[in-house]
């Protein structure tokens, strides 16, 4: 089936994604009920009065904790499936969604289990949603990288459906550079590469993951603005940003949506998009991100219908794809001329 963008927002396709991220407090505890696992809130309202963040790390500690009622196939299929259903109501025509999997083998999840789950129903996105979409494997950059170069090797081998690799988690302290043998391999097995880097960190995070990871794509990133050199060199390769604002301001990186540094990104001529991140977490799917950021930062439809054809140009689909996905946007923005 095919469901149209909501005419009030452009359609867009959604890069930077969580999977694990997209857990509501409801699904959350129909999974602890089916799978005898606890939580350590009386009821989902509890569960979501308590994502309120100090910073990045804060919000690390509850959301692998809730990850706990993640368990089998079916339960990452159910996940998947109630992203998609989401997003599509959202106008998100095409999603690059992330997995972790060493967050769940070190639960003893094992990962034919998390693959198949998510996977499974990916298969049909397109077919059910509307949304076609790519699976990112992202690894934690807080772990050793020789275990997350094991992880990439086991799933290469059961021959995952996964179009790229990625490095996420806590930024601070833990940096690129070990894990360039992790990138290395993925780029020789013909996996697109992006990275998490500037969101907490500095600008020479981002440095590295371009110089030491070859990242294709950069994750947040705001941290460049500080950088007036490296911004040139970003705007002149075209390199993507996958930025999320309302995240940014929930886990404390910007002060407020008016200061996010979003319009002087625009205005250097960067590559940028606009994403959720992990939706329920900081109360914003990508359309509520869209409006927030219109109504905070004054955008116009042009603008919006910019951000939107950038987050087609920045994904990993082929040249023909976006084609058809860009025709879509200027279709959006020359109704509302």
């Amino acid at each position: 089936m095919t469901t149209p963008a909501p005419s009030s927002r452009p359609p867009r396709a959604e890069l930077h994604l969580h999977i694990e991220g997209t857990l509501e407090p409801d699904l959350a505890f129909e999974l602890a009920a089916r799978n005898g696992v606890g939580l350590p809130y009386p009821d989902p309202a509890s569960l979501r009065a308590a994502y309120e963040f100090e910073d990045l790390q804060s919000f690390l500690d509850l959301y692998s904790a809730n990850m706990a009622v993640l368990r089998t196939e079916a339960d990452f299929a159910d996940l998947t499936r109630a992203y998609l259903t989401r997003a599509a109501r959202a106008g998100v025509r095409h999603a690059e969604i992330s997995f972790d999997p060493q967050a769940h083998l070190v639960r003893g999840v094992p990962l034919e289990a998390v693959v198949g789950g998510i996977a499974g129903v990916l298969e049909r996105s397109e077919a059910d949603h509307g949304i076609s979409t790519l699976l990112i494997a992202a690894f934690h950059r807080d772990r050793d990288p020789a275990d997350a170069l094991d992880v990439l090797e086991r799933l290469l081998a059961m021959r995952a459906p996964i179009a790229g690799v990625g490095l996420d988690n806590a930024e601070v302290g833990n940096p690129a550079a070990p894990f360039a043998d992790v990138y290395a391999r993925a780029e020789a097995a013909g996996l697109r590469r992006t990275a998490h880097a500037g969101e907490e960190g500095p600008a020479a995070n981002i440095r590295d993951a371009l110089d030491l990871l070859h990242a294709e794509r950069i994750d947040h990133g705001i941290a460049v603005v500080q950088d007036p050199d490296l911004v040139a060199r970003v705007v002149a390769q075209q390199i993507p940003f996958t930025l999320c604002p309302v995240s940014n301001v929930r886990l404390r990186a910007v002060p407020a949506l008016a200061e996010h540094p979003l319009p002087a990104m625009i205005e250097a001529g960067m590559l940028v998009s606009i994403n959720s991140d992990d939706p329920p977490y900081f109360g914003a799917y990508v359309d509520d991100v869209d409006d927030a950021v219109t109504a905070a930062l004054g955008l116009t439809r042009d603008q919006r219908a910019a951000l939107a054809a950038a987050s087609f140009r920045g994904s990993f689909l082929p040249p023909e794809r976006v084609a058809g996905y860009l025709a879509d946007v200027e279709a959006w923005r020359a109704a509302g001329a």
